[in-house]
């Protein structure tokens, strides 16, 4: 499950408003605006289509640990590049 900060900090990084995720992962653009503003909870399977989605666009879900949940880009796969520029 992603929280509410996840969720804007992830829009954030790729630029993209709630009524392009809301497209992309089937939850209503109203219902992820009041999510990232801590007003209502997602279904366990929005949340789970939410999360989905951002991973799909290169986003990385930070567990807290005690450190604080976070989210970052996801590092590129060397192997693919590799074997992209070898062909």
């Amino acid at each position: 499950m992603i929280s509410p900060a996840q969720c804007r900090a992830a829009r954030g990084l790729i630029d993209w408003p709630a009524s392009k995720l809301s497209r992309r992962s089937g939850v209503k653009t109203y219902d992820i605006r009041q999510f990232e503003r801590g007003s209502t909870k997602l279904r366990e399977r929005e949340n789970a289509a939410v999360r989905s989605v951002l991973e799909d666009a290169g986003i990385e879900f930070i567990d807290g640990n005690g450190g604080g949940a976070g989210v970052r880009f996801r590092a590129p796969n060397n192997d693919a590049q590799t074997s992209q520029m070898s062909s």
